[in-house]
Parts: C-alpha cells; structure tokens; sequence
C-alpha cells in the first residue's frame, strides 16, 4: 500500500510515514546507514520490516526463516535509503507542495481501494506495519487470535488448547472478535485488535491460508494448531476474484502501463542520486 501511496504522491507521500525520524536522529540503537550524513537506526528498519517478518513466522522456521528475514530488512533498508535520499533532494531544491495535494491522493487511493472508508485505510496501514506488499484480488479482511504454549510446561499445551476454545465459544456467540483479540491474544498485532487487514492466498502459511479462505464474511475458523501456538480467524470480509471485459479494463492498462513508465523513470532518477551520495551501510 505504501508502495502505490509513493508511486501516487511521489516524494512527498514519504512525509505520511509516522514514526520514522530522518535528520538529526539520536541514535540509540546502532546505525544501520548512513545517507550523506543522515542516519538510519535499527530500529527503524525494524519498525518498518516489522509485520513482514510477523508474516515470514508464520509461513518459514529454522534458518530459512533467518534468510528470509534478513533478505526482508536488506530490502526495506535498501527502500529507506531511497526515501532518505528523495527528502534530502526535496529539501535541496526547496520545492514546496500544498498539503491539499496530498490529501487528493490520499483520498484518491481511499476511494479506489477501500470505498471511501477512510478508517478502514488507516487500519489496514496499521496491520501491515507500513508493508510493501501488493494486494492482489483474491482477499479476505482478517483478524487474529494467537495463543502461544510454552513447550517446556507439561501442560501448557492442554491449558492453552482449552483457552482457544473458550475464546472461540465466546466469538462465536456474540463476542466481539476484537475486543478477545485485544485480551488474549499473544499475536504484534493483539493492540489492533487482530487486525491483518486484506491479506491475499501467499501471506500465511499453508494451514491458515486453507483456513482463511473458506471462511465467509462474519465467520470464526475453528481452533488451528501449529506447532505450540494455536490460532483463531476471523473474516471481516472477502474479495472474489471476477472476470471482467477488456474493454471494461481498457483505461485501467493503459493507466497501469503509464505507472510502469513512471517507476521507470523514477528508479533511473534514484539511481542517479545514488551514484552522487555517500552511503554507508553497516
């Protein structure tokens, strides 16, 4: 989503990022890079990596689970540097943007993806942890219980298979979903609520992506088990995949060959300030 966000509003949609201090920062955590003088920290690469590796858990263990982690924070420090570099460009030139503009965009990709509802935008920007993940059109809105066994306990697993339940007899009787999600859950995004907002068939792993995907909107899957952790899903709401006419997507291509066209010159200007600056990964 963010990815469309800076391909829409170009540099200055990098200004809606919450939480990311760029010049001046007090590095208390170690530098991760150092852009002509600018610092990148850790912790922000893991803040932004933050709900893709939440997503990696799920899916890979052992040490393909640390390769596809590291390959994931490469990525997005490599995206930070990017972003680093368009700021201290924009602040160079001096150029200035009315705030309306970007709040066109954003209402532009508001409207476009999530039918006006704004809140529905900003928590979906707040389950994917600012991921660069594209939708595609196969989705379900999820929300998640996870309930986590210690495997050193006898009987934690017997314990926290017995508590899932409950919280499914609660769920489906009435309960709100979110609120057991806020209360049980051991889950990064139990504060949420559960909410993974839209999720497509490759963002689970196997068993709870067949799970997902054959819940209808307001239903409550039964109690998963994955190794010591047990899961509950709950589907908000679901996007078929349909057919539609080309020339009822005619305008749409064109669009989307025109962004690729964009990117393009986008990335040879990145390059270019790239072959300018100091970079310094540690």
């Amino acid at each position: 989503m963010l990815q469309k966000i800076v391909c829409r509003v170009s540099f200055v949609a990098l200004l809606l990022v919450p939480g990311i201090v760029w010049a001046d920062a007090e590095v208390i955590d170690g530098i991760a890079a150092v852009v002509n003088g600018d610092v990148i920290t850790f912790s922000q690469v893991q803040e932004v990596a933050a709900q893709e590796e939440q997503a990696l858990k799920q899916q890979f263990t052992g040490q393909e689970l640390i390769d596809k982690i590291k390959e994931t924070r490469l990525a997005v420090l490599n995206d930070l540097i990017n972003r680093q570099l368009i700021l201290q460009e924009f602040k160079k030139k001096e150029y200035q943007l009315p705030d309306y503009v970007v709040e066109e965009q954003v209402q532009e990709i508001i409207k476009d993806e999530f039918g006006g509802d704004r809140q529905a935008f900003v928590r979906t920007l707040q389950a994917q942890g600012y991921s660069l993940n594209k939708f595609r059109d196969n989705q379900v809105k999820l929300r998640m219980i996870v309930l986590n066994s210690d495997p050193l306990v006898s009987d934690s697993a017997k314990t926290t298979r017995s508590m899932a339940d409950e919280i499914r007899d609660k769920a489906t009787h009435g309960g709100d979903f979110a609120t057991l999600a806020k209360t049980y859950s051991m889950d990064g995004t139990a504060e949420n609520g559960g909410d993974w907002g839209w999720v497509d068939e490759k963002t689970l792993n196997q068993d709870l992506t067949k799970a997902a995907f054959t819940l209808n909107k307001g239903e409550v899957s039964p109690v998963i088990q994955i190794g010591d952790s047990y899961y509950l899903l709950y589907c908000e709401d679901k996007k078929e995949p349909a057919v539609t006419a080309l020339n009822d997507v005619r305008d749409n291509i064109l669009k989307k060959l025109a962004q690729i066209e964009k990117q393009k010159a986008t990335q040879r200007w990145l390059d270019g300030l790239r072959e300018k600056a100091y970079i310094k990964v540690y």
